[in-house]
């Protein structure tokens, strides 16, 4: 029985379908390659997607059987005719393997040129950002606390109630570094967190700026109860239980900088903060 010329037709139209998404790709790729143009990029992903898409609809529906076919099942001998009959079909079969090879391979290259593509898109997103949201220019340790001018920290120079904005020396710019110095009343407990009980001097407890809602700076300090307030969404934080969120959005503490004091009785930060700055990121361990 001969193949029918729909099959053929459709085998055809499918390895076009086919060929058109692979030129489609490697287009794709060398506009990539020099430099980007979102109208060309998204005819091109089109014409990709739907070679694709057209090629494995034809290929499935049309070049492929359909119907369900039976026959009875007798012991009958095999006449001359039918030995012929079926030596001609083996070979029409073997005829569409190979055409329908051909369909596979065709198929293979433009899956393989589509995501030789999709990497250009997807080295543009940048390096993993590794532990760049987890350490700060204190990680370093023993670096000293100075004011935006560059002004080394005394403990003297903090009144009680005081509250001064610091950064490690030599990165008064840097975004992630800004700390807050906050000078407690004698009358009032610190109640350190594990692990954290020599972080403060003479009272003076250091804290990250940015909230941990959203990472605007938080500055005011309710003295007599202990509270740092964030003014974009009210987040509070209790100074005197490791800056523990008591109310607004904020879900987590404010990291803490563990406090020292050099020779010249600088204050010093002796490592980076007890945790990431700034709002939660997809990194963050929890």
């Amino acid at each position: 029985m001969a193949e029918p010329d729909g099959d053929r037709r459709a085998e055809t139209l499918a390895a076009v379908s086919f060929g058109l998404a692979t030129v489609a790709a490697l287009a794709l790729v060398v506009v990539f390659w020099r430099g980007g143009q979102p109208q060309a990029e998204g005819l091109l992903l089109g014409v990709v997607t739907g070679g694709l898409g057209v090629g494995i609809v034809l290929w499935a529906r049309l070049a492929t059987p359909q119907d369900d076919v039976t026959e009875e099942r007798h012991l009958a001998g095999s006449t001359e005719e039918q030995v012929s009959a079926l030596a001609s079909d083996f070979g029409a079969g073997g005829a569409a393997f190979g055409r329908r090879r051909l369909l596979v391979g065709l198929l293979a290259s433009a899956g393989a040129a589509f995501g030789a593509a999709l990497v250009f898109p997807i080295r543009s997103l940048g390096p993993r950002p590794g532990k760049g949201f987890k350490r700060t220019a204190y990680g370093d340790g023993r670096v000293r606390l100075v004011t935006a001018d560059g002004r080394p920290v005394l403990v003297d120079d903090l009144p009680l109630d005081g509250v001064v904005t610091v950064w490690p020396e030599g990165h008064t710019g840097d975004g992630d570094a800004p700390t807050l110095l906050i000078r407690t009343r004698p009358d009032q407990t610190l109640r350190p967190r594990p692990g954290r009980r020599d972080w403060t001097i003479e009272g003076v407890v250091a804290y990250s700026k940015l909230c941990t809602h959203v990472g605007c700076p938080v500055g005011l300090y309710q003295a007599a109860a202990g509270l740092l307030l964030c003014p974009c969404h009210q987040s509070t934080f209790d100074v005197l239980d490791g800056a523990r969120p008591v109310f607004g959005p904020a879900a987590r503490s404010l990291p803490q900088l563990p406090l020292g004091r050099n020779a010249q009785g600088e204050l010093i930060a002796l490592g980076d903060f007890s945790g990431p700055v700034g709002p939660g990121f997809w990194d963050r361990d929890r």
